[in-house]
């Protein structure tokens, strides 16, 4: 019951409040309740001991700490009521011995999510992060991947209508007023022009051409950008002229790393690199993700940065499928992609493997009918057991009943563990006659739960640093793709136009 309260509070207590109401509970602090009406605290607890108090208090902080860890760093306000908290905790050290034992676990914990009590100096200057895809580096690309936090520094790339372009150092969490603040002063802007109606908006524009003006208040852009999208910034007046940048929509087809590389190591290093994303995403991101918590959407970008990583899978299939231009390589490329999600399967890598299964399904790549001809039978019946067990009948049973015999570590198809999320919270309320739905709240942590028992072993996975594996690492960790279906299927056409 303690694990659904921590995992689910910021539905109906926003993190802030929830530690409040911890506070009050204190002996010594104010008096309150730890329930969202408004009835006093338990009667047990008005006539029973300090210490059994102090011991609940410390049971409920501990877990809480446990759980948000590195979180709590994005929260000030929260980390100034925890730090008053361990303040008073800490008074009462030598009046009860019996929590020596939790005090120390606080104080470790306390230190571990980096709430120093005492002032002290401001902290060194954070490394600047390259953000998942803005910035084509190698050696970027190798390292492993640390999660974001909202509080981190990137460089991010903005254009401009003649597609020149500023390149800015920002905030992950930063605002679009913050964003375009940074781009005015890179562009010395006038504060005279901006009041002539000359101010500068910011515009997603995807690699099909669709654009859509962003907010100023809107924050967190960078991790919500389409898989080939970009940042322009311009005048209302400029908007209508905004274009994709040309190397969206120029295709040079040609031999790239697929053809090379043996299926075994692009599908290994596939599952590594996905391990080390999964490995990023705090469990509590999938919570806000579907419930929009108190925390807002800078805590989901290690989450979005996942969910556009299986949509750039699932467009690499369609890309290099169709930048090859021989029927006979192309047949082959079928069958090595084929090999790759059966490989990704054994791995245990379920989001690998359902990525390249749709991308193979892609409409623009099914027409294909003179490559599936040539594929051996052995391939296409393969592909077939992989098309039902991707099948979305019945609520996905036959995925769910192979996920079921997997231990782990194992990476699911996470937009599936995000669909049951929502499904959950639009098929009852969280609150009822302003008391909190228990049971709801059990099941979205038991699914939350279960997150954490993928990750509760790690991923050995033996991996060679020669100077090929790491060209295959490296082309794995930064595909290439067209996002544009129309762009597409006019690829398909151009290789097999007579295919139904």
């Amino acid at each position: 019951l303690l694990d659904d309260i921590v995992l689910t509070h910021s539905l109906f207590l926003p993190t802030e409040r929830f530690l409040q109401q911890l506070h009050q509970q204190y002996p010594g602090g104010p008096r309150g309740a730890m329930r969202v009406g408004t009835r006093g605290p338990p009667a047990r607890w008005e006539e029973g001991s300090g210490l059994r108090r102090k011991r609940a208090v410390l049971a409920v902080l501990l877990h809480f700490l446990e759980t948000y860890k590195g979180l709590l760093q994005e929260e000030e306000s929260a980390g100034k009521v925890i730090k008053e908290l361990y303040l008073l905790i800490m008074k009462d050290t030598s009046l009860y011995h019996e929590l020596e034992d939790e005090i120390i676990k606080l104080h470790q914990l306390v230190e571990t999510v980096e709430l120093k009590v005492a002032d002290e100096t401001p902290p060194p200057n954070k490394q600047v992060k390259p953000l998942f895809r803005h910035f084509r580096r190698i050696d970027s690309c190798l390292q492993t991947r640390v999660a974001f936090r909202g509080s981190d520094e990137i460089f991010c790339r903005v254009y401009m209508p003649d597609h020149s372009y500023v390149t800015i150092r920002s905030r992950l969490s930063a605002s679009v007023q913050d964003i375009l603040a940074s781009v005015t002063e890179k562009l010395q802007y006038s504060e005279e022009q901006s009041t002539r109606g000359d101010a500068l908006i910011l515009v997603t524009m995807a690699s099909s051409g669709e654009k859509a003006v962003l907010q100023p208040s809107e924050e967190c852009v960078f991790t919500t950008l389409g898989i080939n999208s970009h940042l322009f910034a311009c005048t209302r007046d400029t908007f209508d002229s905004l274009v994709p940048l040309p190397e969206e929509i120029q295709v040079v087809p040609g031999d790239t790393e697929i053809h090379r590389a043996e299926p075994e190591d692009v599908a290994n290093h596939l599952t590594a690199f996905h391990w080390e994303l999964f490995r990023c995403i705090h469990e509590l991101e999938f919570v806000d993700y579907v419930f929009h918590g108190e925390r807002g959407r800078r805590e989901t970008a290690n989450l979005e940065l996942l969910l556009q990583r299986c949509s750039e899978v699932q467009h690499w299939v369609g890309t290099e499928l169709l930048l090859c231009e021989g029927l006979g390589k192309r047949a082959h490329l079928l069958k090595k992609l084929i090999k790759i999600a059966a490989i990704c399967k054994q791995n245990q890598d379920m989001l690998s493997f359902y990525a390249i299964v749709i991308g193979l399904n892609n409409a623009a790549i099914s027409r294909l009918r003179l490559t599936w001809e040539k594929l051996p039978g052995k391939f296409k019946n393969l592909f077939r057991k992989f098309e039902n067990l991707t099948d979305p009948c019945r609520n996905h049973k036959t995925y769910r009943e192979v996920l079921a015999k997997m231990k782990p570590p194992l990476i699911p198809f996470v937009p599936l563990i995000l669909k049951d999320l929502t499904f959950l919270h639009e098929g009852s309320k969280t609150l009822l006659d302003g008391l909190v739905n228990v049971e709801k709240l059990h099941c979205i942590a038991e699914k939350v739960r279960t997150v954490r028992k993928y990750r509760s072993r790690p991923l050995c996975l033996e991996l060679e640093a020669s100077p090929a594996q790491l060209q295959t690492k490296a082309y794995v960790r930064q595909l290439r793709v067209i996002d544009n279906q129309n762009l597409l299927f006019e690829l398909s056409y151009k290789l097999e136009p007579g295919s139904q």
